[in-house]
């Protein structure tokens, strides 16, 4: 697919691009895959060959409209959380949208945005922002998604295991971190900023919370 034109992309485009149509009829394997591709780099050249420009404009508030819908609000959460980790990776411009997608995931909460979204993915995907803003308020944040990955999801059958009936284990996983360092140890490196000796050793360890891979058990 060839570079989107920023003018011409639209929130249903941007969901379908990162929800595929049949996911509520897939086998639990595929929801996993589902999972690790977006996770862990595995749409990075999709995002680079067809939605960088979309990624900028949605960086120079080109789509901020778009968060008068729920799903408008879904899409543009991807634009600026999701996609610039692609686009910008391993750059400091990666993490420049943190602060408004956080901002976009508390107001979606408050006004019932978050609640209208109708499937655990869409839902989950929502709520990542907020765990990856950093800030002094980032321990009450993360508590904060522990709670709602809590309640509002509930498994799809037996067959899912803790894919999503668990949903709140990855953020409890970042939580840890956060209490311990106060924000993300492995940004460090980027961000050109140092590194404390505990930090240090946790980022050799390299057990990172993002790069753990989806298991359906």
């Amino acid at each position: 697919m060839p570079q989107r034109p920023a003018g011409a992309v639209t929130p249903d485009e941007i969901l379908g691009f990162w929800f595929p149509d049949d996911l509520p009829d897939c086998v639990p394997e595929r929801h996993g895959d589902f999972w690790n591709s977006r996770m862990q780099g595995g749409m990075d050249a999709a995002i680079i060959d067809t939605y960088a420009d979309v990624t900028l404009a949605a960086a120079r508030g080109a789509y901020d409209g778009w968060a008068e819908t729920p799903r408008g609000r879904l899409a543009l959460l991807l634009t600026l959380d999701q996609f610039p980790r692609s686009v910008w990776r391993d750059t400091p411009a990666a993490f420049a949208q943190d602060i408004k997608s956080c901002r976009l995931c508390l107001d979606g909460i408050d006004n019932g945005h978050l609640k209208a979204l109708t499937t655990p993915w869409e839902r989950l995907f929502h709520l990542i922002a907020i765990g990856h803003c950093e800030g002094p308020d980032h321990l009450q944040r993360m508590d904060l998604i522990v709670r709602l990955a809590d309640s509002m999801v509930v498994p799809l059958s037996p067959d899912f295991g803790n894919l999503y009936d668990d949903a709140g284990k990855q953020p409890r996983r970042v939580r840890e971190v956060i209490a311990r360092f106060g924000r993300h140890p492995h940004r460090n490196a980027v961000l050109g900023r140092p590194s404390t000796p505990a930090e240090e050793a946790y980022i050799a360890e390299g057990d990172f919370p993002h790069e753990r891979k989806a298991e359906k058990a």
